[in-house]
């Protein structure tokens, strides 16, 4: 069947792993609709291939069950006005793209009224509230999962799914190249390099990145010649981060914007807030520490919900522990301290891990944007 002339699509992200996610997606359906048209919520990646953006990408970026709790009403109404939008407009199609206590919702209402559905990024039903499949039935005409035990569980549960692999998997090397990484941030081949990434969201921020400095004082004073990379996320963390290292002073640290990658590459090991990033430290073949709070009533909560035994996704892709993961008290800078050194005083070990990567890596290098791209034509020609 024909492509049709025109496609409108109204993609809402919730933080800057979505908008890469949607940017890429963007790409691949432009090439399939050379006439498609997007409008709806993301950030400068998804603005740059030709979104129409309402809000700022921050708009969502708001972590944990309590903190969400006091956003409420403003997320409310931005639903409500997007929802509106995406009536007003046309839209033939939408992408929710993580972020699915907000876009399920939207999802859902949009779907009641013949729009056709799609989210991208499975929520983590399969560790916690599975009871949310009943809800993901009815507000999604097809789920893109990046990670294989995903649409398993899907399938089991009669939601329609295609598993696309992950873009990060894609677009990284499956061999990296610490050197080049190295060169390019000035940095010496011989020296140790700790890569510090306390998150992406203000409020993550806020609560790790002054435990993660701590720990880097108190590596620093055992291996002098330690260097630190600190990528900031966001122009908006950057700007938090250099406050919060006239508090917490830590010698040779490099203060990066962005550059994620190429600091995980260029480094040993590093330190990492849970989330994205532990895979995409992964995909760079760098061992990790994975150190998270959450508010004490959020965690209060997760306690009693979460069903999985591991949080971040290396461990939760091999299904054995892999990595340190250190949650609440445990994330101390005194333990943190203790698991950095256990990596940096152990080469064969880090080599043993980077060899798991490769293979685990090898298993997400699907060709996402493309795939996604295939299952949403199928979907919109009927084929699916």
């Amino acid at each position: 069947m024909a492509s049709p002339p025109s496609l409108k699509v109204y993609l809402v992200a919730g933080e800057v792993s979505g908008d890469i996610l949607g940017a890429d997606l963007m790409h691949a359906l432009q090439a399939r609709y050379p006439q498609v048209e997007f409008r709806g919520l993301g950030g400068e990646g998804m603005i740059a291939a030709g979104l129409t953006s309402l809000y700022p990408l921050e708009t969502l970026s708001v972590m944990g069950l309590v903190e969400v709790l006091k956003h409420l009403p403003r997320l409310i109404k931005v639903r409500r006005h997007l929802y509106q939008d995406a009536l007003a407009w046309g839209a033939d199609l939408m992408v929710g793209i993580d972020a699915p206590d907000f876009t399920l919702g939207l999802e859902k209402k949009l779907r009641q009224t013949g729009v056709k559905t799609v989210h991208y990024v499975s929520p983590s039903v399969w560790a916690w509230r599975q009871g949310r499949i009943k809800g993901i039935r009815k507000s999604v005409d097809l789920m893109l999962t990046l990670l294989p035990f995903e649409a398993e569980f899907y399938h089991q549960h009669k939601v329609p799914v295609a598993f696309v692999g992950h873009p990060t998997a894609d677009r990284l090397p499956l061999t990296p190249d610490r050197e080049s990484a190295r060169h390019q941030l000035a940095l010496p081949l011989s020296s140790p390099i700790l890569a510090l990434l306390p998150g992406s969201r203000g409020s993550e921020v806020e609560r790790m990145a002054p435990i993660f400095l701590t720990t880097a004082q108190q590596l620093k004073a055992h291996y002098p010649a330690l260097r630190f990379l600190l990528p900031a996320a966001t122009p908006a963390r950057y700007q938090q981060l250099s406050e919060l290292l006239k508090e917490i002073p830590v010698d040779d640290l490099q203060l990066l914007e962005g550059q994620a990658d190429q600091a995980l590459t260029a480094a040993d090991c590093a330190l990492l807030a849970s989330g994205t990033v532990a895979l995409e430290a992964m995909l760079c073949k760098t061992p990790m520490v994975v150190a998270y709070r959450l508010a004490p009533m959020t965690w209060w909560l997760a306690q009693k919900l979460v069903k999985t035994p591991y949080i971040s996704l290396p461990n939760l892709l091999a299904q054995s522990s892999l990595v340190p993961e250190r949650l609440q008290d445990q994330a101390s800078p005194d333990q943190l301290s203790q698991d950095i050194q256990q990596w940096l005083d152990d080469p064969a070990q880090r080599e043993a891990l980077t060899r798991t990567f490769t293979e685990l890596h090898a298993q997400l290098k699907q060709g996402a944007g493309q795939k996604a791209a295939q299952a949403i034509t199928e979907l919109m020609e009927g084929d699916h």
